[in-house]
């Protein structure tokens, strides 16, 4: 890579780092006699597959797919026009890719629903009776995974993800370092958020200004959450379709912010704040309750763990203190994915293992009151590393 061309990225891993990741699926997939995985990505918020075998991330909707065989370089497929047009990404993006193919596929043009499905079937059709990997069917089209199907009658489509996601779940140092700058960006967020709530701003005119400065820090893709509301109402994280109310003093402000960083790398950091000087104690007393409860979680986070029952252990602490049970998510992994692996679930049957991000958020709520918090940790050979983020776990008056 030239200098001029490395002054357009914005951060890229390391060789060393992809030949990593490739030789391990690769060992896992002779293992498993695969021939091919095949994935295919449109989002980088939940698109972590193909940013972690390229290093290029799926953005905008337009699909991005790669197919991985088990002894020599990948092949994408990716929108554009047809040969001799342009061929998508530039060939010094694409590391380990030997062929870049494209197709002028729009998902919201149904007769091209097969363009792109088309040229991975040429692809893959050159081994007889494949046996092919699956990863992320359902970020896959309908139409893209069924004229795969009809198309390679002789070959066998197994899931792949359980061969994989726990390789890409544990993170090397290369990748941690990435994590936690992404922690101390949002940590950054987070103090210039007290002086961008203030009374007479509406909840976007806010979002946006928060966006704006993470971008500013180097944060690749945005995505922020939040919303005002007065005391005495349950006032969620809200996204951008309803959050056109104007701040007044005396509300409570609810932000989540889980941006990436430079490099792609997820964290995500919550926290409640008081439009005025004195934070009421309804506010600060359900507060301290979400760290403990959050702390009540740090305490089973460990190599082996089961996440059934740290799932189990939270609903029954819920109850205890009067709440409802968590019926959705209130701990996961998190990586190139903004929700990775393992989640912290009662169906979950990925263990805990040292080296995994792990986010937890814990939300104390009723009708009439929403107050959380939310940080990351790294798990290590004994629980789990000290908060990633350093933002006191407090509500915070502005």
């Amino acid at each position: 890579m030239s200098e001029q061309e490395r002054e357009i990225v914005t951060k890229s891993i390391s060789d060393r780092e992809l030949k990593r990741r490739w030789k391990a699926v690769r060992k896992r997939m002779k293992d498993e006699k695969l021939d091919f995985l095949v994935m295919q990505n449109d989002n980088e918020w939940l698109g972590g597959y193909v940013k972690w075998f390229t290093d290029v991330p799926a953005k905008n909707a337009q699909p991005h797919t790669v197919l991985f065989p088990v002894d020599e370089e990948m092949t994408t497929i990716t929108h554009g026009g047809k040969p001799p047009g342009d061929v998508g990404p530039p060939a010094w993006t694409l590391r380990g890719v030997k062929t870049r193919l494209t197709a002028p596929f729009f998902r919201t043009a149904a007769f091209t629903n097969t363009y792109e499905a088309e040229l991975a079937v040429e692809v893959l059709r050159a081994r007889k009776k494949a046996r092919i990997g699956i990863l992320g069917k359902g970020t896959m089209s309908a139409a893209f995974y069924a004229y795969l199907v009809e198309n390679l009658p002789g070959a066998r489509f197994v899931e792949a993800a359980e061969m994989v996601d726990p390789i890409k779940a544990v993170k090397s140092d290369e990748e941690i370092r990435l994590i936690r700058k992404t922690a101390a960006l949002q940590d950054q967020a987070v103090e210039y958020a007290r002086k961008a709530i203030r009374p007479g701003r509406r909840d976007f005119e806010i979002i946006a200004d928060i966006v704006h400065y993470v971008t500013d820090l180097g944060s690749e893709e945005q995505l922020v959450l939040g919303g005002s509301g007065p005391l005495g109402q349950a006032v969620a994280i809200r996204k951008r379709h309803f959050q056109n109310r104007m701040v007044r003093k005396g509300d409570q402000f609810s932000l989540l912010i889980e941006v990436n960083g430079p490099g792609g790398m997820y964290t995500e950091i919550g926290r409640i704040f008081f439009v005025g000087s004195k934070v009421p104690s309804q506010l600060s007393d359900a507060a301290e309750l979400a760290v403990e409860i959050q702390k009540a979680t740090l305490t089973l986070l460990r190599p082996g763990a089961d996440p059934a029952e740290i799932w189990r252990a939270n609903n029954e602490l819920l109850k205890k203190e009067g709440f409802l049970p968590e019926t959705r998510l209130y701990a996961h992994g998190q990586g190139y994915d903004l929700v990775e692996r393992p989640l912290i679930r009662n169906d979950e049957p990925m263990k805990l293992r040292e080296g995994m991000n792990i986010t937890v958020h814990p939300t104390v709520g009723t009708d009439k009151l929403w107050v959380w918090v939310c940080d990351n940790y790294l798990i290590t050979k004994t629980g789990v590393s000290k908060c990633l983020h350093k933002t006191p776990k407090e509500i915070i008056p502005v």
